[in-house]
């Protein structure tokens, strides 16, 4: 593996994440906040500001990865007032330089319509919800990250990179220089990450301690639904041996990609499945073994065996 492995913690990609959720409910029945959360906040936020900020929900997913992008040229610790004030002074050309390295379709029009659009959102949306829960949110962050650092010393990049998130496998893809280990807290527990050029952004799920200790940790409460559906039995069974790719999977199990993919997101947010990006995008999807050691490990800790 020939990319280098960075580990980056800055409150602008969590301000993303919050708004990109916020408005596109993207996920949002597969995440911990869950839908709760959006109605908290709806009831928080003044019909009319609300309404502003739900322009989004029309506009590209993709300018998520625009932002991102944008987000990643600010540099570690990056201040959200100092992201946000450099959205409004900073001109479309020089926003435009920050990106086109990155994202060689992209193009001057495709700039002035992101900054000019999610400018002022983005910051409605900072005085609205996220400069409330920033120092709590930062903090968990700061501290997973300091803790991924000391484990980038004795591990393999790839390893590390598999640990973190819970199961994505970078595999051969010649072209890629850096990868970027981003913590998150409001995406939790998914994993995501973006393909950009030389460059990968993964980011991968802080979870929130349990303060009541005779609670169940979520992680085994994630583990034990995913389990308690036969069908993902089968197809944990199924991927047992070799990595499968959607397709072979609808091929081979009669199964709808809409229905594999929902039961695929519930298996690897519980850590259970690996997921193995390669060169040509053809994600396929394996066992995770080391999930079935953490299910015992959780099991066995949680009831005092």
């Amino acid at each position: 593996m020939n990319y280098e492995l960075k580990i980056d913690v800055s409150p602008v990609y969590e301000l993303l994440d919050s708004f990109m959720l916020y408005v596109t409910r993207k996920w949002i029945s597969n995440l911990d906040i869950g839908p709760d959360w959006v109605r908290d906040i709806d009831g928080r936020i003044p019909p009319h500001k609300r309404a502003a900020l739900l322009q989004a929900a029309e506009w590209p997913f993709e300018d998520y990865d625009i932002l991102y992008a944008w987000a990643y040229t600010h540099g570690p610790a990056a201040k959200v007032q100092l992201f946000l004030d450099d959205m409004e002074s900073a001109t479309v050309e020089e926003w435009f330089e920050l990106a086109a390295p990155y994202l060689p379709d992209f193009t001057l029009e495709e700039c002035r319509r992101i900054k000019d659009g999610y400018g002022p959102l983005l910051r409605l949306w900072h005085e609205q919800y996220f400069r409330h829960v920033e120092s709590k949110m930062l903090s968990l962050l700061i501290e997973d990250a300091s803790e991924k650092k000391l484990l980038q010393s004795k591990m393999d990049p790839g390893a590390l990179i598999e640990y973190a998130s819970g199961g994505v496998v970078v595999e051969d893809i010649p072209e890629l220089e850096t990868i970027v280990l981003l913590p998150t807290v409001h995406h939790r527990p998914i994993n995501t990450y973006c393909f950009y050029k030389k460059l990968m952004l993964v980011q991968y799920p802080v979870d929130v301690p349990v303060e009541n200790e005779d609670e169940p940790p979520t992680l085994l409460l994630r583990m034990t639904k995913a389990l308690s559906d036969p069908v993902r039995l089968r197809l944990l069974r199924y991927v047992a041996d070799e990595p499968k790719s959607l397709w072979e999977m609808q091929s081979d199990l009669g199964q709808s990609g809409d229905i594999l993919m929902h039961h695929l997101m519930m298996l690897r947010v519980a850590g259970l499945l690996r997921i193995h990006l390669r060169e040509e995008d053809n994600e396929r999807f394996s066992i995770r073994p080391d999930g079935a050691s953490e299910l015992q490990m959780f099991l066995e800790s949680y009831i005092r065996l």
